[in-house]
C-alpha cells in the first residue's frame, strides 16, 4: 500500500524512463515473438503503473484521469502491447471494480490487482458477439450458493496470462457480470496468434464448462452486467484507447520527422519537399487536436460531468482515425523502409488500425456521436432554408 501519494510529475518521469529504457527498444521483439515478457509486467507492477488509476485506499497510485492519460501516452508511444495491459487490466477491470464492485469484492481482489499480484482481463467478446455485445451466448444459472457458467469467449487480451477474468454471461434476457479465477475447474485457455496488432497482448479464447463461481463474485447484481458493469468498463476502456491513438500517432510523427530530416533523394533532404512537409504539418495538427480532445474528456471525467461519456467517444473516434492517417503517412514518408519491420512505421500502422475496432468500432462511434449531434443541434437550425 502507498502511504503517501507520490508527486504525479515523479510518476510521469518514471513512466517515461521505463518506456524509453525497458520497452521502446524491445517493442519490435515483443511484436515479432508475440509475447510480452514477464519481466516487463513485473516492472510495471513494481512501479505501481498497474494500479495507476486505482485510489490509494486500495493500493493504487490514485492518478486523476489527466495524469493517467499522460502515463498511457508515454507507455503507448513506446509499445502498444504494453499499453494494452494498462487498458485491459487497469481501465477495463480495476477501474470498473472501483466503481461497481462490493467492498467485499474489492477487499478480495482490488488491492491485488492494483499491486500487480494478480492480472485481470475483460471477457466480454465472443465469436458472434463483438460490437453487438448484448448478444453474448455464454450462460449462467444459479445452484444454491454458486453460479454455473458455460460458454466461450474470444479475442480476450491477456487471457493467456491473467489470473482473474471479468466475465459476462446471460440467463434468459438478463446479462450479469462475474469475477472468475483462472484456476477454477472447467476454465480452459487457448492462446491465439497471428493478430494484426497488439500481438504481444497474450490474446486467447476462454471456454467455461460447468464453472462454479461463488455467489459473492457476482459484480453489482443480477441483470446489471451489460447496462451497468460493461458500459462502465467500456467508458474507461475508450478513454484509455483515445490516449492510445495519441500515443501511436505521436510515435509515427516523430518517426517520419526524424527520417525526413536525414533521408536524401534527388540531392536534397526529403523533409524539404513540400508534399512531405504537408504530411508532417497535418500530423502535427492532428496529433495536437487529438491530445486536446483527450484532455477535454479527462477534465469532464474529473468533474463527473454527464458529458464525459460522449466526449470520451468523440476523443476515441478522432484519435483512432488520425492515428490511422498519421501512421499511413509515416509509411509513405519512409517508402520501402516503411514497409520493412526493421523500422517502426509498419508496426505502428498495424497497431493504429486495431484502435478503429476495439472498444467500439469507428462506425459505432459515428452513430453515437451523430445521435448526440442531432439531439444537441437539430433544433438550433430549424428555421434555415424555409
Amino acid at each position: 500500500m502507498h502511504e503517501e501519494k507520490e508527486d504525479p510529475s515523479g510518476v510521469q518521469q518514471r513512466a517515461r524512463h521505463f518506456a524509453e529504457t525497458d520497452i521502446a527498444k524491445r517493442a519490435s521483439e515483443f511484436d515479432r515473438k508475440e509475447h510480452l515478457p514477464k519481466d516487463v509486467i513485473t516492472k510495471m507492477a513494481d512501479a505501481g503503473f498497474l494500479g495507476a488509476a486505482v485510489p490509494e485506499k486500495w493500493g493504487g497510485l490514485g492518478l486523476d484521469p489527466l495524469e493517467y492519460g499522460e502515463l498511457t501516452e508515454s507507455i503507448g508511444k513506446a509499445c502498444a502491447s504494453t499499453r494494452a495491459l494498462l487498458t485491459v487490466h487497469t481501465s477495463l477491470v480495476a477501474e470498473t471494480l472501483v466503481e461497481r464492485a462490493s467492498n467485499r469484492l474489492k477487499e478480495k481482489y482490488l488491492t491485488d490487482l492494483a499491486l500487480g499480484r494478480r492480472i485481470g482481463c475483460f471477457a466480454l467478446s465472443e465469436a458472434g458477439a463483438g460490437s453487438d455485445a448484448a448478444s453474448v451466448t455464454t450462460v449462467y444459472r444459479r445452484e444454491q450458493d454458486v453460479f454455473i457458467l458455460d460458454g466461450r469467449k474470444k479475442w480476450i487480451s491477456f487471457a493467456g496470462v491473467a489470473d482473474l477474468f471479468l466475465v459476462f454471461a446471460k440467463e434468459n434476457d438478463l446479462t450479469s457480470a462475474f469475477l472468475v479465477e483462472r484456476n477454477t475447474p472447467g476454465v480452459e485457455i487457448r492462446p491465439m496468434s497471428g493478430m494484426l496488432g497488439n500481438r504481444a497482448a497474450h490474446m486467447a479464447e476462454i471456454s467455461f464448462t460447468g464453472v462454479e463461481v461463488p455467489v459473492e463474485n457476482l459484480v453489482s447484481g443480477i441483470g446489471l452486467g451489460f447496462g451497468l458493469v460493461a458500459n462502465t468498463a467500456l467508458h474507461h476502456g475508450r478513454y484509455s484507447i483515445a490516449w492510445a491513438g495519441v500515443a501511436i500517432a505521436q510515435a509515427a510523427l516523430e518517426t517520419m520527422c526524424a527520417y525526413a530530416a536525414e533521408r536524401e533523394q534527388f540531392g536534397v533532404k526529403i523533409g524539404s519537399q513540400q508534399l512531405v512537409q504537408k504530411m508532417i504539418a497535418d500530423a502535427v495538427t492532428q496529433v495536437g487536436a487529438a491530445r486536446e480532445l483527450c484532455r477535454r474528456a479527462g477534465r469532464l471525467r474529473m468533474e463527473r460531468s454527464t458529458d464525459a461519456v460522449i466526449e470520451t467517444n468523440i476523443a476515441k473516434y478522432f484519435s483512432s482515425t488520425i492515428a490511422q492517417q498519421v501512421t499511413s503517412d509515416a509509411v509513405q514518408v519512409l517508402g520501402g523502409n516503411g514497409c520493412w519491420d526493421q523500422y517502426p512505421a509498419e508496426r505502428l500502422f498495424r497497431e493504429a488500425k486495431v484502435l478503429e475496432i476495439i472498444e467500439g468500432t469507428s462506425q459505432l462511434q459515428q452513430l453515437m456521436i451523430a445521435d448526440h449531434g442531432f439531439k444537441k443541434f437539430a433544433g438550433s437550425g430549424s428555421g434555415w432554408g424555409k
